[in-house]
């Protein structure tokens, strides 16, 4: 591949477009981020995937035009292909599989969730900031234990190689984004919420409340949040429809945040006794742009003296950047493999798309044309 990969991001309610160089260095990138859903206390499946359909040629147009490049000088096309929200990720993927088409050049499909594990070994002048840890970006060797910690997802994954996934544990009820959004949503602070908790919560003792810490202590990696939910419920409660006294709602903020940081550390080392041989521990996804959590995490790394590296803020939540980064990553093992890049234009868009599911270089990928 010579020349920039273009890449999308439509899974849920950020509409993103990058244009990355074959080495990974971004080009260009813009991220637009839909806002009407805050009124509706959630995000809307079918109003994202109008609003990705209306913003996404005004978006690419821009990134390319930021870039000075056009369609004409690009090699690839990568899209978020699952999972996530079915209406936007048809959109995304659709838009990015005409481009390729039309102009004869590969199409990549990336698993949304894929493409957060792998962020962590981005280039470093990709990500400007630098991450936490000692361990530098894009120098970050297998295997490597990514805690993937958002909105939709919770889950303790080794990561093992391009395409090569074990998952240790994940939530058998909410995600921890999920968990953040509805106590917010119980404190009086609206959607999203994890940003306004957090916040709230550096006002608060986060000793005020003593609420449970479901399966911490115990074996395995699994995590729980719905009891916990229900614990902030049960505070909240007798204040009925009266608002909460800000005391008391940045005491709840900050108990409620110290305990999944608890609960996070605990199902940290759990997964890191499983990968003795793990090169790091890493934190992604949205939810890892919590500092509270970020800290007890870098002291868990400590304890078993191993870096720990999250991403910078601005590629925790869903970003076009890690799309096309993980697409490169696709293409660069597949050629080291010998072979050319995935034919994926009959991959179709999954809801549902778990990590066991993707396969590394030189193995059929889900839905992949069959020669």
């Amino acid at each position: 591949m010579t020349g920039p990969l273009l890449a999308i991001e439509s899974s849920c309610d950020d509409t993103a477009c990058a244009l990355l160089a074959p080495d990974g260095a971004v080009l260009a990138e813009s991220v637009l981020t839909q806002t009407g859903h805050a009124a509706l206390g959630g995000v809307v499946p079918e109003i994202a995937a109008r609003a990705h359909l209306a913003a996404l040629p005004g978006l690419i147009e821009a990134t390319l035009a930021q870039a000075g490049v056009t369609l004409e000088n690009v090699s690839a096309f990568a899209a978020s292909t699952g999972p996530g929200l079915i209406g936007g990720l048809i959109v995304g993927s659709t838009l990015a599989k005409g481009l390729a088409l039309a102009r004869g050049k590969p199409f990549i499909a990336v698993n949304h969730i894929e493409a957060h594990a792998l962020t962590p070994r981005l280039p470093r002048r990709t990500a400007d900031n630098a991450p936490s840890g000692s361990a530098p970006s894009g120098s970050l060797a297998f295997p490597y234990l990514v805690l993937l910690v958002s909105g939709g997802h919770c889950q303790c994954v080794a990561v093992e190689g391009i395409g090569r996934y074990r998952r240790l544990g994940g939530t058998i009820d909410d995600a921890a984004g999920e968990a953040f959004d509805k106590v917010a949503k119980l404190l009086g602070l609206g959607w999203p919420g994890g940003p306004a908790l957090e916040r709230l919560a550096m006002e608060g003792d986060p000793r005020a409340y003593a609420l449970p810490r479901p399966l911490m202590g115990r074996p395995g990696c699994d995590f729980s949040f719905s009891g916990l939910k229900t614990a902030v419920a049960r505070l909240v409660a007798p204040y009925g429809n009266a608002a909460l006294p800000r005391r008391a709602a940045a005491d709840i903020a900050a108990s409620f945040q110290l305990c999944v940081a608890d609960l996070m550390a605990d199902r940290a080392r759990n997964a890191l006794a499983l990968l003795p041989d793990a090169t790091a521990l890493v934190v992604a996804g949205g939810v890892a742009a919590n500092a509270t959590l970020r800290a007890r995490l870098e002291a868990v790394a400590a304890e078993h003296a191993l870096p720990f590296v999250a991403p910078p803020l601005r590629l925790c939540t869903d970003n076009a950047v890690m799309v096309g980064w993980a697409a490169l990553e696709t293409l660069r093992a597949r050629a080291e493999a010998g072979l050319g890049p995935p034919d994926d234009i009959a991959v179709a868009p999954r809801p549902r798309w778990p990590l066991d599911d993707v396969r590394p270089p030189g193995e059929a990928r889900t839905g992949e044309a069959q020669r």
